[in-house]
């Protein structure tokens, strides 16, 4: 079977390997939050590295879809300034027009590229793009929406709707913290059917999470084995009655280490279903951004996007 012209080559060609620069479209969003940092110096090293940049200012989220998707036919890659959310608006649009991705972590969080091994420096971050090695990675997939990260039914959304620009400018990453602790004091668990490919699990939870990466809220491990091109969905339920139940399975949360957790209920597999009990309309979170509500379904979409990374990181192999 012939290949797709992405799956021949691992390597975006650089100037002096063909006549033109490699073209790029470049977008940065200056709301996120160090989305007002200079990255002159990045996008000069990409101009020394064979790029030909064509920056477009985007200022509002239905405008980032549209211009990648007019990108198609006109340039070679795409670069994205921003966090997470950032990258989860553009994700359906980037799927579409099968552009490698090159990424300048600007958020708070910067998830994906923690999974990706993406330095935060943004001349460094530049460094990898310019390097041209390419990975094929996956997507989930939660009702229609892709996402890099994770999924929630749950706390997720309360979560996000205490997050607001001016806590996490402060406070970074302590202010997931912040905002997952006050959710949490107040949480109600719902009863789910959870339904995997072979079978159906009653629960008692106040969170079920569906990670494709490895990474989530600010650096927590969805799962110690996840890697974001295993072909798998890693779900986890939080299936506790009181808050300070919570407290114990921090440790066990930040680290992915979930086998025989009390309290915890880790999956894997390519497709999942999370139905509530009495037809409750639960909101769906993908990677901060609300996907519908519930039944959600989930699903993985092996080897999605091409992603500039670094050459020899082998973390996500």
């Amino acid at each position: 079977m012939a290949a797709s012209p992405l799956e021949v080559s691992t390597r975006v060609p650089a100037t002096g390997e063909r006549a033109n620069a490699t073209k790029a479209l470049v977008i940065l969003n200056r709301k996120a939050r160090h989305g007002r940092a200079d990255a002159s110096s990045a996008l000069a090293h990409l101009s020394r590295s064979g790029f030909e940049l064509i920056e477009e200012q985007v200022d509002r989220a239905p405008l980032l879809a549209q211009a990648i998707r007019r990108a198609r036919g006109r340039v070679n890659a795409i670069i994205l300034g921003g966090g997470d959310g950032t990258l989860t608006l553009a994700a359906d649009a980037l799927v579409d027009v099968q552009l490698p991705l090159g990424i300048l972590p600007m958020g708070t969080a910067n998830d994906l590229a923690r999974t990706l091994g993406i330095p935060a420096n943004l001349v460094a971050a530049a460094e990898v793009i310019a390097q041209r090695h390419l990975k094929r990675i996956d997507l989930g997939w939660v009702n229609g929406t892709h996402f890099f990260n994770v999924a929630t039914v749950g706390l997720g959304t309360g979560v996000a709707r205490r997050l607001n620009r001016r806590g996490k400018s402060r406070w970074g990453v302590l202010a997931y913290v912040f905002a997952a602790a006050q959710v949490a004091m107040r949480a109600r668990p719902f009863s789910a059917h959870l339904v995997t490919e072979s079978e159906t699990i009653r629960v008692r939870t106040v969170q079920v999470m569906v990670g494709n990466g490895r990474h989530y809220g600010g650096g927590m491990t969805v799962d110690e084995t996840a890697t974001i091109d295993d072909r798998l969905l890693h779900l986890v339920s939080l299936e506790v009655e009181h808050w300070w139940q919570l407290l114990p399975l921090l440790p066990a949360l930040r680290r992915g280490a979930l086998g025989g957790t009390r309290h915890l209920r880790a999956l894997r597999g390519r497709e999942f279903e999370v139905r509530p009990v009495k037809r409750r309309r639960i909101k769906v979170m993908a990677d901060g951004e609300i996907a519908g509500r519930t039944p959600a379904r989930f699903r993985v979409i092996p080897q999605a996007l091409p992603v500039f990374v670094p050459g020899n990181d082998n973390r996500t192999a």
